[in-house]
């Protein structure tokens, strides 16, 4: 038997704790983000909540854990006869792989013994198994965006949707959404930060004490599971009374009118967009109002309710961090003079508000200032490292598509290269390999019409056979790794320059940021090469090291290359579904090292783009045969962006 860590014996995490406690009183409210960095204890946390839940009643052999007080009329195993002795369990915690696929996730239709012998059998998915308990999503930032909206979309309205072929089937899916993340793996767009309904920053202790108890709480725990567990059996069974408790006072709790216009007066002054924040807030306080044991919600509830609602809904621009930098002041003031505008006693200020100093890798950090963090990497900061102060990015722009020429196969799901695999448009259709997912109807019956006489069809049903089944072959869009070579050299110092070159390298980011790609940073200047970021999916770090980038000194084009080369071996190892695509920024002047020339053709089965820098009314063309040498192509800085092809595009209609 696998014991689990009690939840009530976590040190600290009490955002965290309080989120994941109000969502088991009312799961109305949405689910909960838990972003911090690695080895927090996030999902040791939200694995220990489960065991809390009270037990739920279901119909017995039911997969879709109808309640037999109430069950499903639409359940796929019903219709359910009433009267039946019902079967406890306990609450499930059911956890989705990162690789999970559609199909694995919301169930799927057996299509084969649909068609071949007329059977509608349905596999159910993980939303069926998490049914009534809690769905738990591990690294919930890497999983493809489509994904999350399919558990958002169930988790908001309780039910789950699977079609194909005009094959429809609908169950219940009430559960308890908790996705983990951790920032530096990169960020998940707005619009799905906002879809969670509360969302916790958690960060580790720095206090030595608490620290210290940490450890010596986890080491009794690996040297005697179950004697630690029971040590804790008292409170984890008051913890779930309470949640029980709660949970039958949350319909008699009342909402005033005067906290509920708080709510909106604070949502107001955030300038929070939409309306899903001012209902997630009052959920949320009604539910602490029902956990603490009171009626009525007060405004001590609804600060609260602010603080785990507010912070991650406040993100506006993609390279915005939004689990940093949130104003606590600004925050209690609002809610101040919208709950009690004649009390500045400031007694309900959170004790626990995050401190203010400054994040090392967040998009700000170093920033235009020049200050250099102690964690930057060789070749970042000011003066001190060998080259002038960093200029800051100029402002960025919507740039033309870079995306490689040849199509993929198979790609992860994203927007930028083309691939083929299980969606996009359909291009053709070929026999499945092993399991029939994704059916080509016209495709099936075209090759089953020429059988029929000799299969002895006599009715007017076709005769159909395994070998006629056909499946679509689509072309779709894929994520890419967006590998950058950024010349750093004294050549491309200028400073106005520079800040065109840094605001040309935060468009392309930004771009990656929508199209879901990873993307790296190889800088070089002086006589060696860096690698500024590995490739990561969080385009916030790249952009953050990209601002504190200084320049100056000798240009080894070919070490910047040959670093890059590096890189890509590396990742094709580590992510080898993932193509690349090399974007090398320079003037193609080199004054140190070997000649680019013949580092480059190493790289020519790499598609790459040069972004040509030079600029002067003389120009060598040096970047177009570094482009030339790589197998890729060369544009210039001025022509990155759309709205420069769009007008090149007009122009030569205008002529025509």
């Amino acid at each position: 038997m696998i014991v689990g860590y009690p939840f009530s014996a976590v040190v600290g995490h009490d955002d965290l704790k309080l989120a994941l406690l109000l969502n088991a009183v009312s799961p109305a409210i949405g689910g909960v983000l838990v972003r911090g960095e690695k080895g927090t204890a996030k999902s040791t946390v939200v694995r220990s909540l489960a065991a809390l839940l009270p037990e739920v009643a279901v119909v017995a052999g039911c997969r879709f854990s109808c309640d037999p007080a109430a069950p499903d009329p639409s359940c796929p195993d019903g219709p359910h006869e009433s009267g039946l002795s019902p079967q406890t369990r306990p609450a499930r915690l059911v956890e989705l792989p990162v690789g999970a696929s559609e199909d694995r996730v919301a169930g799927s239709l057996d299509l084969e013994r649909a068609l071949t012998e007329g059977v509608k059998a349905f596999e159910p998915g993980l939303l069926a198994a998490a049914h009534r308990g809690v769905l738990y999503v591990d690294e919930v930032n890497l999983l493809h965006d489509h994904l999350v909206d399919l558990l958002l979309d169930a988790a908001a309205m309780g039910v789950a949707h699977v079609e194909r072929e005009g094959v429809s089937v609908r169950h219940a899916a009430r559960f308890l959404l908790v996705g983990t993340m951790n920032p530096e793996e990169g960020e998940l767009r707005p619009q799905l930060l906002d879809r969670f309904g509360l969302a916790v920053e958690v960060r580790a202790s720095r206090d030595p004490a608490e620290r210290a108890e940490v450890v010596r709480r986890r080491l009794a725990f690996d040297a005697d599971p179950a004697g630690y567990t029971g040590a804790y059996a008292g409170g984890e069974r008051d913890l779930a009374l309470r949640i029980a408790a709660a949970r039958d006072r949350l319909p008699a709790v009342t909402l005033p009118d005067d906290a509920l216009r708080g709510i909106t007066a604070v949502c107001a002054a955030f300038d929070v967009e939409g309306m899903r924040a001012d209902l997630v807030m009052a959920r949320t306080a009604v539910a602490l109002a029902a956990w603490e044991g009171r009626d009525e919600v007060t405004p001590g509830d609804v600060r609260t309710a602010a603080r785990l609602a507010l912070p991650h809904r406040r993100r506006r621009d993609p390279f915005d961090d939004p689990g940093h930098g949130l104003d606590e002041e600004r925050l209690e003031q609002a809610l101040s003079e919208a709950l009690s505008p004649d009390d500045d006693s400031g007694d309900d200020a959170p004790d626990d508000a995050p401190d203010d100093g400054p994040d090392d890798d967040g998009p700000g950090g170093g920033g235009a200032s020049g200050g250099e963090p102690a964690d930057a990497p060789p070749g970042e900061g000011g003066a001190s490292a060998g080259g002038r102060r960093p200029e800051s990015p100029g402002a960025p722009y919507r740039t033309r598509l870079l995306a490689p020429e040849a199509v993929g196969r198979g790609g992860p799901a994203g927007r930028r290269g083309r691939t083929t695999g299980e969606s996009g448009r359909a291009v053709g259709a070929r026999t499945p390999d092993g399991r029939l997912r994704r059916l080509d109807l016209p495709a099936t019956l075209a090759a089953a019409a020429p059988h029929q006489r000799g299969r002895g069809r006599t009715g007017s049903g076709l005769v159909l056979r395994r070998e006629d089944l056909r499946e679509a072959l689509r072309e779709g869009r894929e994520s890419n790794l967006v590998l950058f070579c950024v010349d750093a050299s004294g050549s491309m110092a200028a400073r106005t320059r520079m800040r065109a070159v840094k605001g040309a390298v935060l468009s392309l980011l930004l771009d990656a940021y929508q199209r879901r790609d990873k993307v790296g940073l190889v800088t070089f200047r002086g006589e060696e090469a860096t690698v500024a970021l590995p490739p990561t999916s969080s385009v916030e770090l790249a952009s953050g090291r990209l601002a504190r980038l200084a320049t100056g000194g000798r240009t080894p084009l070919a070490a910047g290359l040959r670093r890059a080369e590096r890189v890509l071996a590396a990742e094709r190892l580590r992510d080898p579904r993932r193509r690349p695509l090399l974007v090398v920024v320079t003037d193609g002047r080199h004054t140190s090292g070997p000649d680019p020339v013949v580092t480059a053709r190493r790289l020519a089965g790499v598609a790459s783009v040069v972004v040509d820098c030079e600029h002067g009314p003389v120009r060598l063309g040096l970047a177009g045969r570094l482009a030339a040498a790589l197998g890729g192509t060369a544009i210039r800085l001025e022509e990155l962006a759309a709205d420069h092809l769009a007008a090149v595009v007009r122009d030569v209609r205008k002529v025509a």
